[in-house]
């Protein structure tokens, strides 16, 4: 076999170095994070015989058009091979490289059997945490070779959030710390110009870099974690939008705004101050809760006396079940809690959270007690959807629930004042309630012309 000579920047060398259970090189455009990827992978099967790796993109275009490339070029074809078909790349000692891809969250129980000595995410902020948590679960096996799970990325995208708190923040750059279960992990920042061979290359790059706009400028050139391209509410800021809590008065309009499914229950309340400020002052966020507990713990944390205006709910809770005929608002209900329907019109939606969030001539109309950590840590983990841009991305899906609710609340409260006027609404009792339960379609509508629309 002919001499490998292969030449590596110092931060590439410092990542393939790198012992630590959980490895991310990542930061601005530029640094060889993907190339450094593709020389450990092939260090690793050479020196460990029979080893096997798994190299991830979330689309197998994206792999095509980067690492499946690099590794063509790269590797030796005396001691390498590619199988078009299986996407698998086989070395003369017997390891193996996967090259593999993960679009949806589902598509990561493909690997619900195999076993890996090394996993490489490439663009990890591409992925959730979800996938990331489940596939580290796939490095195992018997042989006394490194389990590892090494990444590459620049700022941004979907798991932008997650993958900061992980890495970034946890510790200093280049400090290994311990996360949990005990596993060593150390993150290695990058940047342009540890890259000598691209800017010898063309030196033009870092000045093309330097014209982006301002946020994809500060991401890309200069690795900043801070500020990521695809942020949906880029406006928000911690400084401008919390608050210390205080003690709500007694006569400010209060509501409740809510998200639920089994997966997560997400519930905020809000006050309006005389001057038209937002104070949303208190969140609950749970999980795994059926409308029994649900609609006992929105009450538990509602205390008594405490006057709410309206509760608000999106119209899929008033979707009728085809099993029971039953709606899920009317199962809240019969345990108390009774909701007022919102639009689930997302584009006019977060449009309303981003009036509530603009920075006017004095502040922001919303403010946030900084004791609601959940809304402070999700509403800026948004990200825009790939295909409509106006809308918010869906996944990680886990962050979505606490904006949902909010959300339902800044379109019901931006709705012109003339619509609100004209619908009258009172509390409407228990015996009401039943009344409106037994009635059919035109007794129900009596009902509501007599007692007014319920809060």
């Amino acid at each position: 076999m002919r001499r490998l000579n292969i030449s590596v920047t110092k931060k590439q060398k410092r990542f393939i170095d790198a012992t630590e259970s959980e490895v991310l090189f990542g930061g601005a455009a530029g640094g060889g994070k993907s190339y450094g990827q593709m020389v450990d992978a092939l260090l690793f099967a050479l020196k460990y015989p029979r080893s096997r790796q798994l190299i991830l993109r979330r689309t197998y275009a994206e792999l095509e058009k980067s690492l499946i490339r690099c590794a063509l070029s790269l590797y030796p074809r005396e001691i390498f091979t590619l199988n078009s078909s299986t996407h698998t790349g086989k070395f003369k000692n017997g390891s193996v490289i996967d090259f593999g891809y993960c679009a949806g969250e589902n598509d990561v129980y493909q690997y619900q059997s195999a076993e890996y000595d090394v996993i490489r995410f490439d663009e990890l902020t591409h992925f959730t945490e979800m996938q990331y948590v489940y596939l580290i679960s796939r490095v195992r096996g018997a042989n006394s070779y490194p389990k590892q799970i090494k990444s590459s990325t620049n700022p941004g995208g979907v798991g932008h959030t997650w993958v900061k708190e992980r890495f970034v923040d946890a510790a200093p750059a280049g400090k290994t710390f311990e996360g949990e279960g005990g596993m060593k992990r150390i993150f290695i920042p990058s940047f342009v110009e540890d890259n000598k061979f691209l800017m010898q290359s063309d030196p033009a790059y870092k000045e093309r870099l330097k014209n982006l706009p301002e946020r994809e400028r500060r991401a890309l050139l200069l690795g900043d974690w801070n500020i990521f391209d695809g942020q949906y509410f880029s406006e928000f800021s911690v400084a401008k939008h919390t608050v210390a809590p205080f003690e709500i008065p007694s006569e400010w309009r209060r509501y409740r705004t809510v998200d639920y499914g089994l997966d997560r229950l997400a519930v905020l309340w809000l006050a309006i101050a005389p001057d038209g400020r937002v104070y949303l002052y208190r969140e609950y966020c749970e999980s795994n809760l059926p409308i029994s507990a649900a609609a006992r713990a929105i009450t538990e944390r509602t205390p008594a006396g405490e006057d709410i205006y309206a509760t608000l709910a999106p119209p899929d809770l008033f979707s009728r079940s085809q099993e029971t005929g039953k709606t899920k608002s009317g199962l809240f209900a019969e345990f108390g809690v009774h909701f007022t329907k919102t639009s689930n019109d997302r584009e006019c939606g977060w449009l309303a959270v981003k009036e509530l969030l603009r920075d006017g001539e004095d502040g922001p109309r919303l403010k946030i007690f900084n004791n609601c950590t959940e809304i402070i840590r999700c509403l800026p983990a948004l990200s825009v959807d790939r295909v409509r841009p106006t809308d918010c991305s869906t996944e990680p899906h886990a962050i979505t629930h606490a904006p949902d609710a909010l959300r339902g609340f800044a379109i019901f409260h931006t709705r012109p004042p003339s619509e609100s006027k004209s619908v009258r609404r009172t509390r409407w009792s228990q015996d009401m309630w039943e009344d409106y339960a037994t009635a059919n379609e035109a007794g129900r509508k009596y009902l509501k012309s007599k007692y007014g629309e319920p809060l």
